[in-house]
C-alpha cells in the first residue's frame, strides 16, 4: 500500500489542486464567466457603452444559451449575462462577479438589454473555451478576451491598442505557478487522503460544504427549475442513495435557475461542485462521520474528479455530471472505510456505467443529469462491495489499472466526441434543419 507524508511534494501538490480548483461561483459559470469579461470591458473603456458583442466559442455557447442569469430577474442566455456584466458587474469579484447586484440594478440591467441590441459571434478558430467581450461608445473601444478557464483573461485592449497580454502558458507560469495535475492518480489521491493534516484543508472543504449544502436546502425547500430533487423524495423510497441523488440534484435545481446563492465549484463548474459533495456530505451524516472523516472524504472525491476533468478538459460533450459522480462515489467509498481497491473499481465501475452521457449545455435538466450520475456511483460501489463484481479489461472502454481507464474515457471526451460536440450544438442553435 502507497503512502505519503506531509514532507513529500505530492502532497504540497494537492493541496495547491484544491485551492486552485475549488473557489466560490454565484451562477452557471460560462455565463459568467462572459458577464465577468462584460465587467472588466466596460471598466477598461471607462463609460456606459453605447453597443456590445460577444464571440464565443461553440461550448461557451451551448452552455450559456438556455441557464437563467442570477440577479437579472430571471433573464437567459448571453446577451443577459453580457448587460448584467456592464451594468452591475463587480470584475474585481470574478466568477462572483454579480454577487451584489441591488434592485435598481435589476431594473437597470433589463432595461439596458432590451435597448442595447447585443451581437453575438461564434468563435471561427475551433477552440473549445473562448470568450471576448467587445463594448462600444462612440469612437472609443474596449476588448476583454477570456481563453481556456473562467478567468484566464488573456487579452485586453483599448481603443484597439493592447494593454495587456498574457503571451502564453509558460509565461504564465512563470508569473504564478501554477498546479501539476499531471501528478494525480488515484492510489496517489488515497495516500494523500489517508495522511493529510486536515487542518491544511479544513478551511477550503468548510467553506464547500457550508455553501454548498445551503443552496442545495434552498432547491429542496423551494420550487426551483424541474424540482427533480423534490421530486426523488416524493416519489421514492427514501434511503442514503435516494437522498444523496436529491441532494445534489436540489442544488442543480436551483442553481441553473437562477439562484443568487454562491456554489463552490469543481473543475470549473458548479454542478460538479455539487455532485462531488452533497453525496459525501449526506453519506456522513447518515454514518455520524466526525468531521476530520468527512474532509478526507471530500478530498478523494473532489480530486478524483479533477483529475478525469484533466483529461476531458473543461467543456465537451461529455456530461461533467458523470465525472463528479463517479468522484462522490469515491469518496463514499472512502468514507465508509475502504481503500484503494476498493475505490479504484467503483470508479472503474461507474465509468463504465455511464460514460455515455452527453452534454448539451447548463439548463434545468442537469439536475436529473446530477441525479443518474450519483446513481450510477452508487451502483459501482454496491457492486464491488457485493461479491466483487466488476467489469474488466477490454470490455467495451475500460483498461487494466484504474488510471487507463479514466485516460481512456478522457480520449474520448476530448477527442472522440467533437463530432458529436458539433452536432449538438447545431441542433440547440436551429443549424442545418
Amino acid at each position: 500500500m502507497l503512502t505519503l507524508t506531509k514532507s513529500d511534494p505530492i502532497y504540497a501538490e494537492y493541496i495547491r489542486i484544491l485551492n486552485a480548483e475549488l473557489i466560490c461561483a454565484t451562477g452557471c459559470t460560462e455565463p459568467i464567466a462572459i458577464a465577468y469579461a462584460a465587467a472588466k470591458a466596460r471598466e477598461v473603456l471607462g463609460v456606459l457603452p453605447d453597443e456590445y458583442s460577444v464571440e464565443a466559442s461553440g461550448n461557451i455557447i451551448k452552455n450559456a444559451k438556455s441557464v437563467v442569469v442570477p440577479n437579472t430577474s430571471g433573464m437567459r442566455g448571453i446577451e443577459a449575462a453580457a448587460a448584467a456584466g456592464i451594468v452591475a458587474g463587480n470584475a474585481a469579484a470574478e466568477l462572483e462577479v454579480l454577487s451584489n447586484v441591488c434592485e435598481s440594478e435589476r431594473a437597470a440591467i433589463r432595461a439596458y438589454r432590451d435597448t442595447h441590441a447585443g451581437a453575438v459571434i461564434p468563435e471561427a478558430g475551433g477552440k473549445v473555451f473562448f470568450i471576448a467581450v467587445c463594448v462600444k461608445s462612440g469612437a472609443s473601444s474596449a476588448r476583454v478576451t477570456i481563453e481556456d478557464f473562467h478567468t484566464n483573461i488573456t487579452h485586453i485592449e483599448k481603443d484597439g491598442v493592447c494593454i495587456y497580454e498574457k503571451a502564453s502558458p509558460a509565461s504564465c507560469a512563470a508569473a504564478a505557478p501554477q498546479p501539476d495535475y499531471s501528478t494525480l492518480d488515484v492510489e496517489r489521491i488515497v495516500a494523500f487522503a489517508d495522511c493529510v493534516d486536515t487542518e491544511d484543508i479544513a478551511d477550503v472543504l468548510e467553506r464547500q460544504i457550508v455553501c454548498n449544502s445551503a443552496i442545495s436546502a434552498e432547491g429542496l425547500a423551494n420550487p426551483w427549475g424541474a424540482r427533480i430533487g423534490r421530486t426523488l423524495l416524493v416519489s421514492r423510497s427514501n434511503d442514503t442513495c435516494l437522498r444523496a441523488m436529491a441532494a445534489a440534484a436540489a442544488g442543480s435545481d436551483a442553481r441553473m435557475s437562477g439562484c443568487e446563492m454562491p456554489v463552490v465549484i469543481v473543475s470549473g463548474s458548479g454542478n460538479q461542485g455539487m455532485t462531488a459533495s452533497l453525496p459525501v456530505i449526506e453519506c456522513a451524516k447518515e454514518l455520524g462521520a466526525d468531521r476530520n472523516r468527512l474532509y478526507r472524504a471530500l478530498a478523494v472525491s473532489d480530486l478524483v474528479t479533477i483529475h478525469q476533468k484533466t483529461s476531458i478538459g473543461r467543456l465537451s460533450a461529455f456530461c461533467g455530471a458523470v465525472s463528479a459522480g463517479c468522484g462522490a462515489a469515491a469518496g463514499i467509498a472512502y468514507l465508509n472505510g475502504n481503500g484503494f481497491d476498493v475505490i479504484a473499481h467503483t470508479i472503474v465501475n461507474t465509468l463504465a456505467i455511464l460514460s455515455g452521457m452527453v452534454c448539451d449545455g447548463a439548463k434545468p435538466s442537469c439536475a436529473a443529469k446530477i441525479a443518474m450520475a450519483v446513481e450510477a456511483g452508487f451502483l459501482g460501489y454496491e457492486m464491488y462491495q457485493n461479491g466483487k463484481n466488476q467489469f474488466l479489461d477490454g470490455e467495451g472502454i475500460v483498461k487494466k489499472g484504474v488510471d487507463n481507464t479514466i485516460r481512456t474515457v478522457g480520449r474520448m471526451a476530448s477527442i472522440g466526441m467533437r463530432g458529436t460536440d458539433r452536432e449538438i450544438l447545431d441542433i440547440m442553435t436551429g443549424s442545418n434543419g
